[in-house]
């Protein structure tokens, strides 16, 4: 059951991905060994990832959705891990695992067609109808 619009989708994507970019001085782990190194990180992809999706909050439509929805699930599950997995859950965890599990979650339910795979349906639809 995908109840998350392509549209809302994208606008969680630019504000998870701004927010991972912010918070490491806004929270004060900027420092943390690593912590903010992978927020920054996370946030730089998800953002690029954003403006080359086909979908409505992209711009250039390089990659499909679907594709984009499997690169969220994976970064989700690496922002979840990371803490433990680089040696940093005792400085800073929290702010990974939430956008982790947001991300995770958006992956999941979000509507998977492109932009481009919707029009490609709707006029061959047309043309078998006539």
């Amino acid at each position: 059951m995908h109840f998350i619009s392509r549209k809302f989708h994208a606008v969680l994507d630019y504000l998870s991905g701004l927010t991972l970019l912010v918070a490491p001085w806004a929270m004060g782990f900027s420092e943390s060994s690593g912590g903010g190194t992978v927020a920054v990180f996370a946030g730089v992809v998800i953002l690029i990832m954003s403006v080359m999706t086909d979908y409505e909050g992209g711009r250039l439509a390089h990659i499909p959705m679907s594709m984009h929805l499997n690169i969220d699930l994976l970064i989700g599950i690496f922002l979840c891990v990371s803490p433990a997995l680089l040696g940093f859950k005792d400085h800073v965890y929290m702010p990974h695992l939430l956008i982790g599990l947001l991300s995770i979650f958006a992956s999941l339910f979000t509507v998977r067609t492109s932009l481009s795979d919707q029009h490609k349906n709707s006029d061959y639809e047309k043309r078998r109808a006539s």
